[in-house]
């Protein structure tokens, strides 16, 4: 019998999904402990399909399960505090105290560790998918309890030098200033406030303190007023920038050759690498994303065509020579800007250089011209692909527009808005607000219609979608299986890949379980596990067990076309979870001749 809306494991449950959400939407960390905000934060948030998945279904929990999950809420709520207090008030402050924030921090994690080790999980039944994301978010948890966290050494150098030095480097406090945050006459005017407030709620002993901060704020306000004073100097760098060697951009450079991209691609984390060097480091058999070392959801790879031609914008506009695979193409006549186009386009750069493009942009998605309406996607792209800019674009409200620009657009802005929508779907939270914006539908009628890029885009954008729960539900609706088969059965879509791991991860759903198996997908499945590459055979393993888990029907097919043979030499030579997979179903194949084995 399941549980009632008012009994303590129902109420317990839905009261961490709250407090998930509510550590979720604290706006970021503007500090110099963004990055140990940003982490918890985001470790933080891959409890939530635990939470979710428990409370929606039938189980009741016991006491000792009540109990363990209220001791996580108590931790939960006592992070909740620390990192709204992180995040608040005077940021020299914060940086003065460091010692002992960081501290604070380390106890959050050691608690919550615990927490987490309390909890049974294996009284629960949740899908595969749930499981491995808290074998990795309890990891994590463990790695960090393990050691204590700490500034960069370059930031405490500089605090130390910038209070000893009368006159510091002015390199020094230039990092600073990028460091803490304030970088503007209008950031130092909040952190002026933010110390007066800090004065009288001390009561005005802070102590050796008071005159560190008042200290450094001179040094600060010095090096701003002097250096980025409110005027813009938009026009000032375009005078001077052909005077300067031009620098590439970070953005431009591989992250792991460290070299300007000549084919971008993106992998499944949404990180961007030279197609050369990413392949070599699938092809050794690494799983990971070589920057931030997540586990690699799939190891398709989507050419950022948007990127690729900001690269060749960019060696243009400098003088440097093209990357070599980039084709230069001869400009058509007609093709070249005109005068109104260009001052368009310059106001939007100067809108950009101080940080007010976003929202024009996100107006600009609703334009009836066709042209302006793909400049606009292609522009929201581009900038997300920068993760401080994602907040931003949702903020403005820009997921509803971009899902009428996929529903309505041209073929390249709907694959552009396709794009985004993936970019934008790396942060959990947007998952959900992207599904109930109508965009599976759209993205659906893409992977059907599309070119062979704009059939990638929305594949991608399907699977990191359907990671939550309730989109699978949505994507099984809104008729995915059907497509998902036909290019499955058809090897020269290229698309076995993206096919085979969105129905691997729309199997562990009830409704896509159904699906699947009305489909008649059994004999793909066999063919490809006894044919295919590695992580397909892997996926169509995966697909397979969930499918023959509690229907004798479809166990009888795969053993009739032959599972078993294909199944055994797939636990041999297979991937790990291949290997588990295979064993699993063989497992249920030999139950058809015992009928009285449990």
């Amino acid at each position: 019998m399941g549980q009632t809306e008012d009994h303590p494991g129902k109420m317990v449950l839905s009261q961490l999904v709250d407090s998930v959400k509510a550590i979720s939407e604290l706006p970021e960390c503007r500090n110099v402990f963004r990055k140990m905000y940003g982490n918890f934060v985001r470790r933080v948030k891959l409890l939530s399909p635990l939470f979710e998945e428990l409370r929606d279904s039938d189980k009741q929990l016991g006491e000792e399960e009540v109990e363990a999950f209220e001791s996580l809420g108590e931790a939960l709520h006592s992070a909740m505090e620390l990192i709204k207090s992180v995040n608040q008030g005077s940021k020299l402050y914060q940086a003065l105290e460091r010692d002992k924030v960081i501290m604070r921090f380390h106890q959050m994690t050691v608690k919550i560790e615990a927490a987490l080790s309390i909890i049974p999980y294996k009284n629960f039944d949740m899908s595969e998918e749930v499981c491995e994301q808290i074998e990795l978010v309890h990891a994590q948890f463990k790695r960090a309890k393990e050691r204590m966290d700490s500034l960069d050494s370059q930031l405490e150098m500089d605090l130390v030098i910038a209070l000893r030095d009368k006159d510091p480097d002015i390199a020094i406090i230039k990092r600073l200033s990028e460091k803490l945050h304030l970088r503007t006459i209008n950031d130092l005017k909040k952190e002026s406030l933010a110390f007066h407030e800090l004065v009288i709620a001390s009561g005005g002993d802070l102590g050796d303190q008071f005159e560190q901060m008042q200290a450094l704020f001179k040094k600060l306000n010095d090096y701003v007023v002097t250096e980025n004073p409110e005027v813009d100097n938009f026009e000032r760098d375009k005078g001077t920038i052909k005077h300067r060697s031009p620098v590439i951009p970070d953005d431009f450079r591989c992250p792991i050759s460290l070299e300007l991209m000549k084919d971008p691609v993106i992998v499944s984390t949404g990180q961007t690498y030279e197609r050369s060097c990413i392949q070599k480091w699938l092809d050794a058999g690494h799983k990971t994303c070589p920057k931030t070392q997540q586990t690699l959801l799939h190891t398709a790879i989507t050419p950022n065509y948007v990127l690729k031609s900001l690269i060749a914008l960019w060696c243009e506009s400098n003088g440097v020579e093209l990357p070599k695979k980039q084709g230069n193409k001869s400009k058509k006549p007609g093709c070249s800007v005109s005068d109104c186009d260009r001052a368009s386009i310059d106001s939007l750069l100067e809108k950009l250089a101080r940080g007010r493009a976003i929202p024009l942009l996100v107006e600009l998605l609703s334009s009836p011209d066709p042209r302006t309406q793909e400049h606009a996607v292609t522009a929201l792209l581009n900038l997300s692909i920068n993760e401080s800019n994602k907040g931003a674009i949702v903020i403005a409200g820009a997921i509803h527009d971009i899902v009428e620009v996929l529903k309505h657009g041209s073929m390249e802005a709907r694959e552009n808005a396709a794009a985004t929508l993936f970019s934008l779907s790396v942060v959990d939270e947007n998952k959900v607000q992207i599904g109930a914006a109508g965009a599976i539908p759209a993205l659906i009628k893409l992977l059907c219609e599309g070119t062979p890029r704009g059939k990638k885009d929305a594949a991608t954008a399907i699977f990191n979608l359907s990671i939550y729960q309730g989109n699978k539900a949505r994507a099984v609706r809104a008729g995915i299986v059907t497509p998902l088969m036909s290019l499955l059965k058809d090897a020269g879509s290229g698309m076995v890949d993206e096919a085979l791991a969105i129905l691997a991860i729309l199997a562990s759903h009830q409704e896509g379980k159904v699906a699947i198996a009305q489909a008649d997908a059994i004999p793909i499945l066999v063919e490809v596990i006894r044919t295919g590459f590695p992580r397909n055979r892997e996926n169509a393993a995966a697909v397979l067990w969930s499918l023959c888990t509690g229907d004798l029907q479809q166990l009888k097919l795969a053993r009739e076309l032959g599972a078993e043979e294909a199944l055994q030499e797939l636990t041999e030579n297979g991937t790990d979870r291949a290997k588990r997979k295979a064993g699993n179903v063989l497992e249920l194949l030999q139950r058809i001749d015992d009928p009285a084995s449990p």
